[in-house]
């Protein structure tokens, strides 16, 4: 896998300011305010930077919380996962392996067999559908 690294300005050109503040800042987009919040249909989960796969919509779940929940990544080192003490919390914080985007963060209160629930901003998601009439 060959890493992504742009200057502040590469990545300002490519994003949205939304996207710009939550992947290369690590901002937090607004509870239930994501576009990919509700998106129930088939397909795969990329990241919005460098659009490694990360997640399928069979790994899919509504926590309830606010933001998209997965219950597992799509492939073994598609994220990274860093400490974070921000917030006065001890959080497990998720990045995209290829481009290190902060894309949320993974919690052990999953509700399947992996016990996780990657709680991940809508604004570092692309999602690109399974069959693209759905679209």
């Amino acid at each position: 896998m060959n890493k992504i690294v742009k200057s502040e300005q590469e990545w300002r050109e490519l994003l949205s300011d939304l996207a710009f503040a939550v992947t290369r800042e690590g901002a937090t987009e607004r509870p239930f305010s994501g576009t990919l919040l509700h998106n129930n249909q088939q397909g795969t989960y990329h990241c919005i930077c460098c659009n490694q796969t990360l997640f399928s919509s069979q790994a899919k779940f509504d926590a309830g919380c606010g933001w998209p929940s997965f219950d597992r990544t799509a492939e073994n080192k598609a994220v990274k996962f860093l400490r974070d003490t921000s917030h006065n919390m001890e959080r497990v914080e998720v990045r995209c392996s290829r481009c290190d985007a902060h894309l949320g963060h993974v919690f052990n209160d999953g509700p399947t067999d992996t016990k996780e629930r990657f709680c991940i901003n809508s604004a570092a998601l692309d999602f690109s559908a399974e069959n693209e009439d759905e679209l």
